[in-house]
């Protein structure tokens, strides 16, 4: 019997746990992908970058008000300002790049002239040094302990990041679905022209859609702070690319495809990390999330580009 079957069911509850751990951040993430996408069909690659700075700035907020020497119900509400701090951090950064970097292209060729000659009219930018890698620790607030049932042991840090991260998706489902603001954006997503006939401002209804999907964002940010403990000025690529594998995976422009993906994703990445090292000659550690990451996406792209959890889609008139 392969050695990988043999593990007990301790272990692979663990790694289970820690999939719906990563899928959460992956899939809060991947709800700016789908919804940019789903309004503009337009990807917003600059969205790990928002995830960076909602990190930074909940960073900084923690730090402000305390860092390690904050104790007892002060962490909790320490916690929800540094989340509000961030989610004002990149909400404004993704105000911005709506204003300055989509609006203008709304209605644009596919390939603007623009992009062919940006190289052009850019000045070079210096490299910098290969050891030059900023990061900060964030202060640990939440204990260190765990709760066990059965044989399932999730730590408190993994417990609040999945609750946060389901109550925020809960709670932006509820507003798309359920209220006058989630009506005009469904109905821009549909046909914006006839949006607008209707008395919908597409353009303002589109900058709310920038701001949901940055505040999940800015959320991610500082769960994956105190989870990770360690933030960096690169930390958006990975997360961000992870993000929109899980938005493609899932049917990018559908919010519970998102969703749906964002757990798909961590729980293959983690669990097939598992089983793939038990392979002779093959351990090759966590290298193995990005290759399974990267495998689902072109496979998707290849035989499912609307992904699996996507809906049949009506064509615009």
């Amino acid at each position: 019997m392969p050695v990988a079957l043999t593990l007990s069911v301790s272990f692979w509850s663990d790694q289970f746990v820690n999939g719906l751990t990563t899928g959460s951040l992956y899939a809060l993430i991947a709800l700016g992908y789908t919804m940019v996408y789903g309004v503009l069909k337009m990807i917003n690659f600059a969205h790990g970058e928002v995830f960076m700075l909602g990190s930074f700035a909940g960073y900084g907020a923690l730090v402000a008000m305390g860092g390690n020497e904050l104790s007892g119900p002060v962490i909790a509400l320490a916690i929800l300002g540094a989340i509000i701090v961030a989610m004002s951090a990149s909400v404004s950064a993704s105000v911005v790049i709506e204003r300055l970097a989509y609006r203008p292209l709304r209605g644009a060729p596919a390939s603007p002239p623009h992009q062919r000659h940006r190289r052009l009219h850019l000045p070079p930018v210096p490299r910098p040094r290969a050891d030059f890698r900023p990061r900060e620790v964030l202060p640990r607030h939440l204990p260190r302990g765990s709760l066990s049932a059965g044989p399932f042991e999730i730590t408190y840090i993994q417990l609040f990041l999945i609750a946060s991260s389901v109550a925020m998706m809960a709670l932006l489902y509820a507003i798309i679905q359920r209220t006058r603001l989630g009506r005009a954006i469904r109905a821009v997503a549909e046909n914006p022209t006839n949006a607008s006939l209707m008395g919908v401002d597409v353009n303002r209804t589109i900058v709310f859609v920038f701001i949901l999907g940055a505040a999940m964002a800015g959320v991610a940010g500082v769960l994956y702070g105190l989870f990770f403990q360690t933030i960096r000025g690169s930390m958006g690529f990975i997360p961000g690319i992870k993000a929109f594998t899980a938005a493609v995976l899932g049917g990018i422009g559908s919010i519970p495809g998102a969703m749906a993906g964002g757990y798909v994703l961590g729980l293959a990445e983690t669990v097939g990390r598992e089983l793939l090292n038990e392979l002779p000659g093959v351990n090759l550690g966590n290298q193995w999330r990005d290759v399974i990451a990267f495998t689902l996406l072109v496979t998707i792209l290849i035989f499912r580009p609307t992904g699996i959890f996507a809906q049949r889609s009506t064509t615009r008139a």
